[in-house]
Formats: C-alpha cells, structure tokens, sequence
C-alpha cells in the first residue's frame, strides 16, 4: 500500500468512521470497562488484536469461504482470536483478567469486529484488511482511555492507579458508575458530530 492511502485508511477509521463516535458501535463493553484507565487500555489491546488479526483470516480466506456461510466462518475466526487473547490474558495478567471478568470473552459479539469483517475484510486484501482492522480497532482504544481517564481521575483521584488527588479535591461517585461513561460518550459524539457538521458546511460555503 502506498504511504497516502495508509494515512486515509488511519483517518478514515480514527476520525471520520470512528467505530464509536460516528458509527455508535462497542457502547457496551465502553460502559463496563472505562472506569479504570488499565482495563481500558487491555481492553483496547483485546480489541485491536482481535479485529486486525480476524480481518487479515477473513480476507486471506475470503475467496474459499461459500457466501451462504460467510457470518458463521467469520464468527468461528472472531471467536478463535478472542480465545487466544483471553488465554495470554489469563496467563500473564489474571488480575486485570479478573477484574474484565466476562467482557473479553463479548468482544467477540462486539458489532465493530462483525463490521470490519463485512464492510471491509471480505472485499480488499489481507495487509489492506489488516491495517484497517487496527486503525478500527485503535480509533475505538482511543475513546476508551479518553473516557477512563477522566472517569478515573475525578471517580477516585487516581491515573493508573497513581494517586493525583495532590489538591484533595472530593471524589465524584457517579463518575465509577456506567451512567458516567454513557454521559461522556454522549458528550464526544456531540462534539465530533459538531465538528463533522460545521466542516462540511463550511465546504459548501466555499463550493
């Protein structure tokens, strides 16, 4: 792939497409995981694994698969990778491990995987695909760290689990609480769909 159409494919994905902000997809596991900076960034790291690595299967196999069958194969290939990862997981960080509970074992019912499989993977080729998956995979990360950073340091004063509470300012409870991440999210969706909106609005005027 020639260097202009990786820096479209990363755009595309993180900014303009984000999984998240602008298709509204992964709000689950957004909800659960984000009060904590290092399950997101895990989780984060669950996801990107598992979308870049089923998406350059689904494409390197893509023309063996018959079509009638095309979302069960692809659930199968989602499911082995999620597997894996839980298993390293398990393995190397069983505390982190724990406290995911069942969430690393949802991603792979989680919409943005099933999404790249069929709007991407099963049409382009395996590096195209593969890159596009951790460009998907990284846009919907970086959401994740945004929210838990900000639900952590004001839920309990903490980044990483690094106390910075140095002005003794009140914990907010709400902020560790689903509800708290449901509110941010909607705040970053207004804010990118406002950006989105006054951009093209602003190439109509000079068009």
């Amino acid at each position: 792939m020639k260097k202009g159409a990786v820096k479209a494919l990363f755009i595309r994905n993180v900014w303009d497409e984000n999984q998240v902000l602008r298709q509204i997809l992964g709000i689950c596991s957004l909800l659960a995981v984000t009060n904590v900076l290092t399950n997101s960034l895990v989780m984060g790291a669950g996801l990107v694994f598992s979308v870049a690595l089923s998406s350059l299967t689904i494409s390197a196999l893509r023309n063996f698969i018959p079509h009638r069958v095309r979302m069960i194969v692809q659930t199968l290939i989602i499911a082995a990778w999620v597997i894996l990862f839980d298993i390293i997981l398990k393995a190397t960080m069983p505390d982190i491990s724990r406290a995911l509970g069942p969430y690393v074992g949802l991603i792979i019912t989680n919409c943005i995987i099933m999404g790249r499989a069929e709007a991407f993977a099963q049409m382009n080729p395996p590096l195209e695909s593969l890159l596009d998956g951790i460009f998907a995979g990284l846009g919907y990360t970086i959401v994740l760290v945004i929210i838990a950073f900000i639900r952590e340091l004001l839920g309990f004063g903490t980044i990483l689990g690094i106390d910075v509470n140095f002005l003794g300012f009140e914990t907010w409870t709400i902020m560790v609480m689903p509800p708290a991440a449901f509110f941010l999210v909607g705040v970053m969706i207004w804010i990118v769909n406002n950006i989105v909106a006054r951009k093209q609005a602003g190439g109509g005027k000079r068009g």
